[in-house]
């Protein structure tokens, strides 16, 4: 796997290697709600009312956002989501 945000990265998205994506899991407990943002995507950035809604969100932006960056060609990503040091609704 290939993370995203290192160089060549769509290169590698468009010839089939398979990527990964960190994202990273907040809890803002003003609304008792979670959110998640990546520092390898720009743009990715959603909420859900719970770990499953959240990790929905983020797998569909990711989709989006990926398929735009690399202009429509095919790809596979993973998406690590991650809240402080620990791994949460893993693949």
């Amino acid at each position: 796997m290939y993370r995203v945000g290192l160089p060549l990265w769509k290169l590698a998205a468009r010839v089939g290697i398979p990527l990964k994506l960190r994202v990273y899991v907040h809890f803002d407990q003003e609304s008792n709600s979670f959110w998640a943002d990546s520092p390898d995507l720009d743009g990715l950035v959603v909420s859900g009312d719970n770990l499953e809604e959240l990790r929905r969100e983020a797998l569909i932006a990711a989709d989006e956002l990926l398929t735009l960056a690399v202009k429509g060609h095919k790809h596979t990503a993973v998406a690590s989501l991650r809240l402080g040091e620990e791994e949460v609704c893993p693949a």
